[in-house]
């Protein structure tokens, strides 16, 4: 909990060596030994020390020139704003990634059920857009939190250690000067918004560059017209803008990708992943279609062979034969490293703009609501247990989700718990969904268990399962 003399100290001491090593970092000549002595902070604070040979070959690798990472990390620092560069390293780096993880593992021992390094949550659930296939309208445009609502989802998920918080909607910066509010109050947290762009203006960036705690995910999807015809016409033009706008600012951001049937080759053609890092964008969040709400349009589900390519292409570009200064997350296809499913609170969950927390952005069911109860209340829930108990639910992690992989495991939790749904405007029961996910879940297990085969896996050292399977 960041409370306390201790910590302080702790964070001034820091803060303290970190623009000490940011003055090196703006120098190319030290940059390399300023790497390094940022690796030595990190492994000072560490959950465990890395012994001499790990700490060696951190070193060489920080001090290659020519590798690929510390060429990305070059030009994120070169083009990052002074303030929001330190901020990031302060609160991603030190608060969530060091000092956080700590309390969260100690609280997971207390409390005996998931507690997350990050919550996802709803300012608003109002959009200036209408997606097709799009689910979060299904909430209705009436719903929003308050502040207060929203300050105590930060205030208590410090005190479990999460000072990691994301934000979506409906359009978040809707809530603009709420959220900025929010950024003022808790300096101590990172924050990180899933915006469409169209509200992103200078008096957004000045901000940004002043507070230094929120980072940008700018949604896109491929070619003008494979953007814009999902999004509507100008979108596509409206993220470029954005991005030259932050770029400009050396404001750090990411974007927001969802791949579809329709969409999967212009999303990962190596002509638009350098059009992305030449904006300025370092990193990517990919997201598989998924089903649900009834405006739902199954067809734009990737069919097997589609999610295959995607994952090959994927990993290439993290690969050491792609040259390509950008960093792609595949949210459904890297449950190896991760250990399968992350929601119900195992690394994150959600707080829709009803306050009500549901266990995935995706998964539109919940028995608690943040108007009365508390953070820990909603973690210890039947749904959330139920989500703690059943994970993973695959020993296949390119199976990991208990709706689109594995429907009848999200079938049991929903009776097993008795959540009520959660799509207030257009109602959607469990059988509803699944239904709708069965055919894929067929289709994709038998190229699923043959891509899982043909290599060994590492099991991540540490898991966070209730007990071990």
């Amino acid at each position: 909990m960041s409370t306390g003399i201790g910590w302080n100290l702790e964070r001034q001491s820091v803060a303290f060596a970190v623009d000490r090593i940011m003055h090196h970092l703006r120098n190319k000549e030290n940059k390399r030994d300023a790497y390094v002595k940022l690796a030595g902070i990190a492994d000072t604070f560490s959950l465990a020390e890395l012994s001499g040979d790990t700490m060696q070959r951190v070193k060489e690798v920080l001090q290659d020139e020519d590798n690929r990472w510390v060429r990305l990390a070059d030009k994120m620092i070169d083009e990052t704003d002074p303030n929001v560069l330190k901020m990031t390293l302060l609160n991603l780096g030190y608060e969530s990634m060091l000092n956080g993880t700590k309390t969260i593992r100690k609280n997971r021992e207390i409390y005996h059920c998931n507690i997350p390094w990050l919550i996802l949550f709803d300012p608003t659930q109002a959009c200036n857009m209408h997606c097709t296939g799009c689910w979060s309208g299904t909430y209705g445009h009436k719903s929003a939190l308050t502040f207060e609502e929203m300050d105590k989802i930060v205030m208590q998920g410090k005190a479990l250690g999460a000072h990691l918080y994301m934000m979506t909607g409906g359009e978040p910066l809707v809530r603009k000067n709420d959220i900025l509010k929010l950024m003022e109050k808790h300096q101590d947290c990172q924050f990180a918004a899933y915006t469409n762009s169209t509200l992103v203006d200078q008096d957004l960036c000045d901000r940004m560059k002043q507070l230094g705690n929120l980072i940008l995910l700018l949604s896109i999807e491929g070619t003008p017209e494979t953007n814009d015809s999902r999004r509507g016409d100008g979108h596509d033009e409206a993220v470029m803008k954005a991005m030259d706008l932050l770029h400009k600012n050396g404001l750090i951001f990411g974007t927001s990708i969802c791949y579809t049937s329709q969409n999967i080759e212009a999303v990962t053609s190596e002509a638009f992943l350098r059009m992305l890092s030449d904006k300025g964008a370092h990193f990517g969040f990919y997201f598989h279609y998924m089903p649900v709400g009834k405006n739902a349009v199954p067809e734009l589900m990737p069919t097997p062979e589609q999610r295959r390519e995607i994952i090959r292409k994927i990993r290439w570009v993290r690969s050491r034969e792609c040259d390509i200064p950008f960093f792609p997350m595949d949210f459904q296809n890297d449950g190896e490293y991760v250990g399968g499913c992350i929601a119900g609170g195992r690394n994150y969950f959600h707080i829709n703009a009803n306050g009500d927390a549901e266990p995935c952005v995706f998964i539109h069911f919940s028995d608690t609501n943040i108007r009365e109860n508390s953070i820990l209340e909603m973690l210890q829930s039947p749904l959330f247990m139920a989500y703690h108990e059943g994970q993973p639910f695959n020993q296949n992690h390119l199976r990991p989700c208990p709706m689109l992989e594995n429907p009848e495991k999200l079938r049991e939790i929903v009776a097993k718990s008795g959540a009520h749904q959660t799509n207030f405007e257009a109602p959607e029961e469990v059988d509803e969904l699944c239904d709708k996910c069965e055919p894929y879940a067929e289709s994709w297990e038998p190229e699923a268990e043959e891509l899982w085969e043909k290599k060994p896996h590492k099991k991540p050292a540490y898991t966070n399962y209730a007990a071990v399977k």
